[in-house]
């Protein structure tokens, strides 16, 4: 069965590539400082570095800026593990749309 092609919109609490609720990330940037990066990245399951870029905003901007500089993110990409978590997803939201859980934007 081919997938749909229109733009389908994935609820947030039904969406897996997000880690972090909005009130989570709330909370990370009140204990940022007070409680150790690796016991916040522990407690939401997370990285360590997920933790510092939502703790310190500044730190994320560098980290794209010295990434561009390297030539992108290609350093990292796997292609064949890439095309395999983009099936499993595709495959994912078709079920969501079977059950009527999408919205078409």
């Amino acid at each position: 069965m081919p997938y749909k092609c229109t733009k389908l919109h994935i609820p947030r609490d039904k969406d897996r590539r997000i880690k972090l609720t909005d009130d989570e990330r709330v909370e990370i940037k009140e204990l940022y400082g007070k409680v150790s990066q690796r016991k916040l990245a522990k407690r939401f399951e997370v990285s360590r570095r997920l933790i510092q870029f939502i703790g310190d905003p500044s730190k994320k901007a560098r980290d794209i800026e010295l990434r561009k500089l390297r030539g992108g993110s290609r350093v990292y990409y796997d292609r064949e593990k890439h095309n395999l978590a983009m099936k499993d997803h595709r495959r994912y939201k078709q079920k969501l749309y079977l059950k009527g859980d999408l919205n078409v934007a």
